[in-house]
């Protein structure tokens, strides 16, 4: 079996962050999902649980993050073209996203970033390794000194 992953997230208004991800490809898996928490299905193995700041408390002493002035984490996801990118950040931004960061284009990889309606950082990225390796291999090598 493939190891799935869970990203928990804190969310100010669940009905809001629900629309949000929604807008942006995730769907909702109703097995997982009530009034405090909402189970949001990116892939066969990523999921992004949505917990209202109440029950996202139960799962931790610590206090909750304001991500909208303190980074607490950066989610980088990736996506099959540069177009994959821009289509998913451009439909955060149209659901009330914020861009996050300029956009990074490296030739071989190609990223954009932007914070969901509480401030979560994702970063979806397209990378060609047969570009990154053609690209490294051309770089001089360092003498030690």
């Amino acid at each position: 079996m493939s190891k799935l992953i869970f990203v928990n997230l804190p969310v100010a208004d669940l009905d809001a962050a629900k629309a949000f991800y929604e807008a942006i490809g995730f769907t909702n898996n109703p097995q997982f999902t009530d009034e405090t928490a909402a189970c949001m299905v990116l892939s066969d193995v990523i999921h992004v649980m949505l917990l209202t700041h109440e029950k996202f408390a139960q799962f931790t002493p610590k206090r909750i993050a304001d991500a909208h002035a303190t980074s607490e984490v950066l989610i980088c996801v990736s996506e099959d073209s540069r177009e994959g990118v821009d289509a998913i950040t451009e439909n955060a931004l149209a659901a009330g996203g914020k861009e996050a960061r300029e956009r990074q284009d490296y030739g071989f990889m190609y990223s954009r970033s932007f914070a969901d309606l509480d401030g979560h950082i994702w970063e979806p990225m397209w990378m060609d390794l047969a570009g990154f390796e053609a690209a490294t291999a051309q770089q001089p090598e360092t003498a030690d000194a």
